[in-house]
């Protein structure tokens, strides 16, 4: 135990500056034993703290660790658990109880002994020691700083007074004065007793020699005592005098004050004055001009203008307290309110006046644009409406009710006015699209317009209701058969000297022109007005409210204001954006449903304008919303934008259903599907407009759609043919395809290219193995024959000793196919092939060639079997393969 105390105090305790007293060896009660050490420490500094501290053993050596630690301060109950019998249990009861088995009673005893005495050696609290010997107890702890307290383990130290700094100083000096005084102190010590005493008796003749001099100090105190007696009688004469001056001076003071505060007096009044005659004082001019202002003129306007904002401004001055008492301020107050409102009727009354008399002008030049697709200029109206613009800033600052009411007459006036131009306008556009002619009549209403549409439309194109992209005159042409197709083409070419898809391109092309015609003159209409409204009304910035508001909606006609009162003048809740937006809403309200019976009829004539309008609206969208996404025009735009969009949508659904409906003749032959030459049509329409447009995605995704649609429907058709072979209806019509996507070159639409590409081969290779068949079918038969033997295990040139395929059977096989009998073989099969294929795809050649390898390929294998199997024979063919090029040659020229 010993040699761990040792080792204790070298590794753990010293380095933090601790000194270990006692140490016990204990475990947990109750638990598996995994022992430690319950150590008594103290520190070595003052003040001296005691602490009990667990160590352990660490898992990873053979050192110890320091776990834990108490202070001796905080533990409460030391409990031996037995006071007569050994035992080596104990409880500590810090801020829990803690219960620990001793390795030895002795142990415990000598910890426990060793915690008493620290206790009242360093702390003197009050610890319970229970069921504790009394002979470890001792009574009390002997007296004197040297009693150890362990056995004598730790030194105590003498109380001592620190020197403080002028004592260090003196001692220095004398050491330095009495070098010898380390190495002999006992001179050192006399030598400071002789000083000592010759210091007293200095100190003692100084006293002595003072009482003279006290004696002489006394005698002058007494003297200046009487002259202080005299001083203070001359002071007492002199105050007497002074006492009557003071009073004189304070009633001058007291005058001067009173002539002071007049004075201030007078100037701050004059200044009030000048204050409200400065700020509150309306020149006669600007009264004048208030009251009789020509505002007709701009000279006149611009008066008005400068009298209307030095009245705000005398208006709005900031009063100092106590003015509004005045009753001549409530007078002038009352005077200027009177101004406000009789100019701001006077003005509103004008306004009003203005847009009625600007309404009759614009409405006589109406009939110059009926003509024309343009729509009527607005700026000279709106360049004389902005010379009032700062009148109505200031209308709208003053009285908000009547720039209120300016605005609901504004938009009350102007709708009608933009709904009979806008009207007209699309009545033009309409009958342009159309070709027909008004005869110099006015415009007939939408349902009548509509009928004429369509019977202009049906008369155009000889349809007898339907018309949709599909039912488009080169569709009608691919539907029906190439003898139905010569003579309704020839009729459809003397309309106007051109061909059916020139037709169509050029009605496109027209329809085109009209609708960028059409957004490209409400665009710039739309964005002036707004402009106008914006400086007109001022309602370019937002305009922040104080002070405690109430809400107020109000309906303009149907647009929603909202309203917010601050101090009496209301103020917007929503931003000014919001303000112009409503009013251009109510303003250009026909707009949009004049666009969607415009886009209604565009589709109705030719579904496939819907790709027209959606690149052309898309375009236009996108340039709204890059000037402003908020704007009436960019909204107005972007929902006529998704009905165009459904068009579009609606367009290539048609088309996909028209692929499931489309029924094919059973007794001519299939050719090139009708969908497939739409297709191709639609395809080569979209790229020639959706060149560089924004909406490139949307058409790729149709394409997807469209493709996937015409390859379903290609293999249905085929499927249900009877005339024509399936693998001439697949073969021709995804070569057609492949043919249309390689020209277009449509990158979404590769792997559906490579697709068809690889149908076509699939099928052309087919359709010759299955056309081609067995040409030599007697010959075939004998070489199957021929091949089964050897199959069975019979080597090949043992064959020709079966007796079914000696030499004798091969020559008489090969004498029934004569050269000229093949070449009528071979003619029949072009016949037949002829009849199979149509000639707009024009793969008979491609298909004959494919059959001559085929039948090349057939007369090798032959030749092949003849020369392994009868080898020295001297059998050989009636033909070469010369002679095969030969007939396939000259059955190709001949046809």
């Amino acid at each position: 135990m010993t040699a761990i105390k040792h080792a204790l105090q070298r590794d753990i305790f010293t380095p933090n500056d601790e000194r270990l007293l006692s140490i016990v060896n204990v475990c947990k009660a109750g638990k598996k034993k995994r022992n430690c050490f319950l150590c008594a420490t103290v520190t070595t500094e003052r003040p001296v703290q005691v602490n009990v501290v667990k160590v352990k053993k660490s898992d990873k050596g053979d050192f110890y660790k320091r776990q834990t630690a108490w202070a001796l301060r905080d533990l409460a109950v030391v409990d031996a658990k037995d006071a007569v019998k050994e035992n080596p249990e104990f409880d500590l009861h810090f801020d829990k109880v803690y219960k620990w088995v001793a390795s030895s009673s002795v142990e415990k005893n000598t910890f426990i002994s060793c915690i008493w005495k620290l206790n009242q050696r360093y702390l003197r609290k009050k610890i319970d020691f229970i069921n504790v010997s009394s002979q470890l107890l001792e009574e009390s702890v002997p007296s004197g700083e040297n009693q150890s307290v362990a056995g004598g383990d730790e030194e105590a130290v003498d109380e001592y007074q620190e020197l403080n700094a002028r004592e260090e100083q003196d001692i220095e000096i004398m050491m330095e004065g009495c070098e010898y005084a380390i190495s002999n102190a006992e001179a050192f010590a006399e030598k400071l007793s002789r000083e000592l005493q010759v210091l007293d008796g200095a100190n003692i003749q100084s006293i002595m020699a003072s009482e003279k001099q006290v004696n002489i100090l006394m005698k002058l105190l007494d003297e200046a005592l009487k002259e202080v007696d005299q001083i203070e009688l001359k002071l007492s004469s002199y105050e007497e005098m002074l006492q009557s001056v003071k009073e004189q001076m304070d009633q001058i003071s007291e005058s001067n004050h009173l002539i002071h505060l007049s004075n201030t007096n007078n100037v701050k009044l004059l200044s009030e004055i000048e204050f409200l005659v400065n700020h509150m004082d309306l020149a006669k001019g600007h009264i004048k001009a208030l009251q009789e202002g020509d505002l007709t003129s701009s000279r006149g306007i611009e008066a008005c203008t400068n009298a209307a904002d030095a009245l705000l401004q005398c208006m709005n001055v900031a009063l100092r307290p106590g003015h509004d008492m005045l009753q001549a301020v409530k007078q002038q107050q009352q005077r200027f309110s009177d101004l406000r409102e009789q100019f701001a009727r006077r003005l509103a009354s004008h306004l009003n006046s203005v847009f009625v008399q600007q309404g009759h002008d614009q409405s006589s030049t109406l009939a110059q644009h009926s003509v024309e697709l343009t729509l009527p200029n607005h700026h000279p109206f709106h360049r004389d409406l902005l010379r009032y613009a700062k009148l109505m800033e200031w209308l709208k600052n003053t009285d908000y009710g009547k720039y209120e009411g300016l605005t609901k007459n504004y938009m009350d006036y102007l709708s009608r006015l933009y709904e009979r131009e806008i009207k007209d306008f699309f009545e033009v556009a309409k009958i342009k699209m159309t070709g027909t002619t008004r005869e110099g009549k006015k415009f007939a209403t939408l349902p009548r317009k509509e009928s004429a549409v369509k019977q202009e439309t049906e008369s155009l194109h000889g349809s007898s209701g339907k018309l949709t992209g599909s039912t488009s005159s080169l569709n009608k042409l691919s539907v029906q058969s190439s003898g139905n197709r010569r003579s309704q083409s020839s009729s459809l070419l003397d309309m106007g000297n051109m061909s059916a898809s020139d037709l169509d391109v050029a009605d496109r092309t027209k329809f085109d022109k009209i609708f960028e015609q059409v957004l490209s003159e409400l665009e710039p209409l739309c964005l002036a007005e707004q402009d106008f409204i914006s400086k007109f009304f001022k309602l370019q910035q937002h305009q922040s409210t104080s002070g405690t508001t109430t809400n107020e909606v109000e309906e303009m006609d149907g647009v929603a204001l909202s309203r917010s009162y601050t101090s009496g003048v209301p103020q917007t809740i929503s931003s000014e954006k919001d303000m112009i937006r409503q009013m251009m809403t109510k303003i250009f309200r026909c707009i949009e449903p004049e666009l969607n019976n415009l886009i209604a009829l565009g589709d109705k004539i030719d579904s496939f304008n819907s790709l027209y309008m959606l690149v052309k609206m898309s375009h236009h969208v996108w340039t709204a919303q890059n000037v402003d996404p908020a704007s009436f025009l960019s909204t107005t735009l972007g929902n006529v934008l998704v009905t165009v969009k459904r068009n579009f949508d609606k367009c290539i659904s048609n088309q996909m259903k028209q692929m499931d409906e489309v029924k094919i003749s059973k007794k001519s032959k299939v050719g090139i599907l009708p969908f497939v030459a739409e297709f191709e049509e639609f395809a080569a329409l979209a790229e020639s407009i959706f060149k560089n447009a924004e909406r490139r995605g949307d058409l790729d995704k149709a394409y997807i759609k469209l493709i996937r649609a015409v390859f379903v429907s290609v293999e249905k058709v085929a499927n249900e043919s009877q005339k024509t072979p399936r693998d001439v209806v697949m073969m021709e019509n995804f070569h057609h395809i492949f043919a249309t996507l390689s020209r277009l070159k449509i990158s979404c639409l590769e792997a559906e290219k490579k697709e068809a590409k690889q149908k076509y081969t699939d099928h052309l290779q087919s359709y010759v193995i299955y056309s081609l068949g067995q040409p030599l079918e007697k010959l075939n038969h004998f070489f199957e024959g021929v091949e089964a033997r050897v199959a069975q295990g019979i080597r090949e040139e043992e064959v020709s000793y079966q007796l079914a395929f000696n030499k004798q059977e091969l020559r008489k096989v090969i004498k029934e196919y004569p050269g000229k009998e093949v070449k009528k073989g071979l003619d029949n099969l072009y016949k037949k092939v002829d009849k199979h294929l149509c000639e707009e795809e024009n793969l008979l050649q491609v298909v004959w060639h494919s059959m001559q390898d085929e039948f090349i390929r057939q007369y090798k294998h032959f030749e092949g079997l003849i020369a392994r199997c009868y080898p020295g024979s001297g059998i050989t063919m009636e033909f070469t393969i010369q002679d095969i090029l030969d007939y396939c040659s000259s059955i190709a020229q001949s046809h």
